[in-house]
């Protein structure tokens, strides 16, 4: 089997900065020349910080994990809290945990999204605290909005490590930051947190998972000669929040309709970059609760049984709906799928996921520009593909509700 992480694309193609730095200049600069200089940097950096006006600070808002044994059941019962799940149902899970020393990699991944993101923020002049909290581990978001209040900061703006729209990839965020928000109040420190739209069709995710898959295929058919099957996958929701999934007033599906338009905008990137006939399909991983609950389907298991039976050999990965590779990714894909592909004689090479590069890094600091100035009320470009319609930055009334029980949620219209 080959490596089961595809490379990603030619560097020569991302990372590359036109724009001109102090070493590029010529040497032998006069000190007023110099001094100028240090002038329009400064100019520049002011300008750069007050494209994320009015918001004190940036904070990156993510789901957490835990990063040793003993925290893994605490852990999963902060995810299942109020759902009646008992802890055997729970420890079935943390094995998948302790498999790997009991350590999620999510945290780590967060720390260098917050690096890239803070190199970014430097780059372009931007001086905004960039802050980072969890929903279910620490750093816990309400003690990073506490701790940032506590130093004057009471304006936030929210990145999520979430691209679609679903209750579980949107909403409960919301809620979760309502949550906070509320504590707070409670305490005396009131603040606002606002968030950037749900981002899967802004360029900077969708192109770069685009270029990914695309090299990765390339990657294939020039070292095998077989034009691969290309096999993206997505966290499973039950049936019924993707039914209600969008707006209030919508027809539901969203978050089923936004991977399959990806899906097919990405197939028909790699089918024209390689000149093939490249053929694309939706799969879901992660699937859990009750066997008598319908979920999203086909698994992926099932569906590269499937494959092998039709004469399929050659298969590419493509985990377009997750941020970076995280449990789900290394468990379901690169240890489960991966299993299965060998028993029946599909060769895998798993795509990256967009983690931190450079392309997505950018595109995330657009979107808070972006966010910031429509908080300005002013009216920025707002590039969406595919689909031409940008998701909207504040969620419309009813939009992915909760179907146990309603609780406030931030960031939305209702």
């Amino acid at each position: 089997m080959s490596d089961p992480i595809a490379e990603p694309a030619d560097p020569g193609q991302e990372g590359t900065d036109p724009t001109p730095t102090a070493e590029q200049g010529p040497t032998g600069e006069s000190e007023a020349a110099a001094e100028t200089l240090a002038e329009l940097e400064e100019d520049a950096a002011e300008d750069g910080t007050g494209e994320t006006e009015p918001y004190d600070a940036v904070v990156l808002v993510s789901f957490g994990g835990p990063e040793a044994p003993d925290e893994v059941m605490p852990f999963l019962r902060r995810v299942t809290r109020g759902r009646g799940i008992p802890d055997e149902r729970l420890e079935e899970v943390a094995e998948h945990y302790l498999a790997f020393g009991g350590k999620s990699p999510i945290n780590d991944q967060n720390r260098a999204l917050l690096a890239a993101l803070g190199e970014e923020f430097t780059r372009r002049g931007i001086s905004t605290p960039l802050l980072w909290g969890n929903r279910n581990s620490e750093p816990f978001l309400t003690d990073t909005l506490r701790s940032a209040a506590g130093e004057g900061m009471t304006t936030f703006l929210a990145i999520t490590t979430s691209a679609y729209s679903s209750y579980s990839s949107c909403r409960q965020y919301r809620e979760d930051i309502a949550e906070s928000i509320g504590e707070l109040t409670e305490e005396g420190t009131p603040v606002r947190v606002d968030k950037i739209r749900q981002y899967w069709n802004h360029p900077g995710f969708a192109s770069t998972n685009a270029r990914l898959v695309s090299e990765a295929a390339r990657q294939v058919r020039d070292r095998t000669g077989v034009v691969p099957h290309l096999v993206f996958v997505t966290h499973s929701i039950p049936d019924g929040m993707d039914d209600t999934s969008g707006p209030g007033d919508g027809e539901g599906n969203v978050y089923s309709a936004q991977h399959q338009a990806l899906t097919q905008a990405i197939t028909d990137e790699a089918r024209a970059t390689l000149g093939e006939d490249v053929v694309g399909e939706l799969t879901y991983c992660s699937r859990s609760g009750p066997p008598t609950q319908p979920w999203l389907e086909p698994d992926v298991n099932d569906r590269l049984r499937e494959l092998a039976a039709e004469g399929i050999t050659q298969v590419v990965l493509a985990p377009i709906g997750f941020v970076s590779d995280h449990m789900e990714v290394i468990f379901d894909l690169d240890t489960e799928a991966q299993e299965t592909a060998a028993e029946v004689g599909i060769e895998v090479l798993r795509v990256p996921t967009v983690g931190v590069d450079p392309q997505f890094v950018s595109g995330l600091v657009d979107l808070v520009v972006e966010r910031a100035a429509q908080a300005r009320d002013e009216s920025p470009l707002r590039p969406a593909w595919p689909v031409a319609e940008p998701w909207p930055s504040v969620c419309a009334p009813g939009c992915c509700p909760n179907l146990r029980v309603a609780k406030p949620a931030a960031c939305g219209a209702d």
